[in-house]
């Protein structure tokens, strides 16, 4: 049986895996980035010898020509080198995002668990969404019985806070940043932003290291994490809220990705929905939206596994 690698290349960790024409995958592995100077090496690594004709990366970053830079990394590659450096005859490069939403068109219904009840509004765009080490968005429209995925980089928009406190959290950022995109704080990193800004305008001395200390120390009870998980849930469903407005994407949201699956049971989805649907005069609109929350793991190698080059 012919094989396709298929590869899901983040900021933090590259998965691969091997798939056939049933688009089963199999044999995932995942190898931290800053483990390898580039994604070729990686790819080899993970291949050792085994010969594939066909491939398909999906990157976190913009797909728009030979050359592609991830965002949140310092992988470098262009398209051409990496195909003849895999002894590939086929390579497709697509955004993450892309593979997230062709995933979705792919999954069960228990692999969703629901965040917001809402009527989806048959053949309209839908709406997915993932924070993880940046923040990725992409869309479906919908063509008949199949969609076609639009890719975006919204996360790199400029975030607008809700209230006074996030308010003062993006004076802070401004002065660290100059520009401050909405995956500042609506990432893994942003959660630890997020606590650490709570801190300081507490007057705390304390700081937190990393994201998962963050997570960690809430489901322990700690008041400032928790807080810092009730704004990440706010602008995570007013973020939402946003873009289901830009394209009248009321077919349904999906939230995607490890980070808000492993932070599920933190959550706070009341919040989130206040977020989502605190619109003014299209509040009663956002209220019909349902959004729901992507459970499997590993979807990104699942939507390069479908995915069917146009």
């Amino acid at each position: 049986m012919r094989m396709r690698l298929v590869g899901d290349i983040g900021g933090t960790n590259a998965r691969f895996a091997l798939c056939g024409p049933d688009g089963i995958v199999r044999e995932e592995r995942k190898l931290p980035v800053r483990d390898y100077p580039g994604l070729i090496e990686a790819a080899q690594a993970y291949l050792a010898g085994r010969a594939v004709d066909e491939a398909v990366f999906a990157v976190a970053t913009p797909v728009l020509d030979d050359a592609v830079a991830l965002t949140n990394s310092s992988w470098r590659f262009t398209v051409s080198e990496a195909r003849e450096s895999l002894g590939l005859r086929k390579l497709s490069v697509i955004n993450d995002f892309v593979a997230q939403a062709c995933a979705v068109q792919s999954l069960q219904r228990a692999d969703f668990q629901q965040i917001k009840a809402g009527t989806a509004a048959p053949g309209r765009p839908c709406l997915v969404i993932g924070p993880g080490t940046g923040l990725g968005v992409a869309f479906l429209l919908w063509e008949g019985e199949r969609a076609r995925v639009l890719a975006s980089e919204a996360g790199h928009s400029s975030f607008s806070p809700q209230d006074e406190r996030q308010a003062q959290i993006l004076a802070m950022l401004w002065r660290e940043f100059g520009h401050v995109s909405t995956e500042r704080l609506l990432s893994g990193p942003g959660l630890l932003r997020l606590a650490n800004g709570l801190a300081v305008l507490e007057g705390r001395e304390e700081r937190f290291g990393a994201p998962t200390e963050v997570s960690q120390r809430a489901a322990e009870g700690c008041a400032l994490c928790l807080e810092a998980v009730r704004m990440f849930s706010t602008i995570l469903g007013a973020t939402a809220g946003d873009l289901v407005l830009t394209l009248l994407a009321d077919g349904g949201v999906y939230v995607t990705g490890g980070l808000c699956r492993n932070l599920r049971p933190l959550l706070d989805l009341e919040a989130l929905v206040r977020g989502f649907t605190a619109k003014g005069r299209f509040a009663d609109y956002l209220g019909r939206v349902p959004v729901e929350q992507v459970m499997r793991p590993h979807t990104g190698l699942l939507g390069a596994a479908v995915y069917q080059a146009g």
